[in-house]
């Protein structure tokens, strides 16, 4: 069983007031002379052109102009804690990882000050940056889960279709590796209700597939390794399939970690380079 030990993936936070060891200096990057001129308002009309598969310039870019800007407008949306999101999941400094979320999460407060609080987005931004930004912190993490479920509570009653059912994905994976009652609020059944839930709502998402994996394979029962075996095979095959951006790379180790967690053998899978396992 893997109560404790919680993916990447898997966001943790703390609570948003006074949150010992929180990042909140900003990020200097380079090259800013050569960024395209933007105000806030263009960039939240175009925001829909900026994701994961955005280059780290752009990104850069889009972010210090909404550092900046006083638009009310801009800032009760998630766009601001969603660039940083982008921006901290694929910087492997984890000093400068920790900053970007962190901003993140600061943008996500700023927004519910402005209004923001009936966007699910907002919610869910909130929870997956002060997640990265905190997730070296296990024992803070720990005594702070009631907090990620209620702002994916909120996400998921608000905007259950953000990130193809993000909401969904990962308060089920938080259900399924959080320590049980006592200590924690960590519960399998519900888990398995809300992976399956992501699985058939949004299945064209390979980490829905993972995380319902992993929610079948912690009921120990032999029974389901066809079902596991499916899950994740299909979840591979998305993966290798789509266009993924930044995200593709963490996602494969994710995949490998799964796959050797569970023994190669026992479930039967190929590797990556259509090799099948011994």
């Amino acid at each position: 069983m893997r109560k404790i030990q919680l993916l990447s993936i898997v966001l943790i936070p703390a609570f948003l007031a006074g949150c010992a060891g929180l990042q909140r200096d900003h990020v200097r990057f380079d090259g800013l002379s050569d960024c395209p001129k933007h105000s806030a308002t263009t960039l939240a009309a175009k925001q829909s052109q900026l994701s994961p598969s955005s280059d780290t310039q752009t990104l850069a870019c889009a972010l210090t102009v909404l550092r900046e800007t006083q638009d009310q407008s801009v800032l009760r949306t998630s766009l601001g804690s969603r660039l940083s999101l982008y921006l901290a999941e694929r910087e492997t400094n984890q000093e400068k990882r920790e900053k970007l979320a962190a901003e993140g999460v600061g943008f996500a407060e700023t927004a519910l000050a402005q209004g923001g609080d009936g966007d699910g987005a907002v919610h869910y931004y909130l929870a997956t940056n002060l997640g990265l930004a905190i997730r070296e912190q296990i024992t803070l993490a720990i005594d702070n889960l009631s907090r990620l479920e209620n702002e994916l509570k909120r996400a998921l009653a608000l905007s259950p279709d953000i990130d193809d059912g993000g909401p969904l994905r990962i308060l089920g994976a938080l259900y399924l590796k959080a320590p049980a009652w006592p200590n924690g609020i960590g519960d399998p059944d519900k888990a398995l209700e809300l992976l399956e839930r992501a699985v058939k709502e949004y299945p064209g998402h390979p980490i829905n597939h993972l995380f319902y994996a992993q929610a079948l394979w912690d009921e120990e029962d032999e029974a389901l390794l066809p079902r596991i075996k499916a899950e994740f095979s299909q979840g591979e095959k998305l993966l290798a399939e789509g266009n993924w951006g930044y995200s593709k790379q963490p996602w494969i180790k994710e995949f490998e970690e799964f796959r050797r967690e569970i023994g190669e053998a026992r479930l039967g899978v190929p590797a990556a380079n259509g090799t099948p396992h011994n």
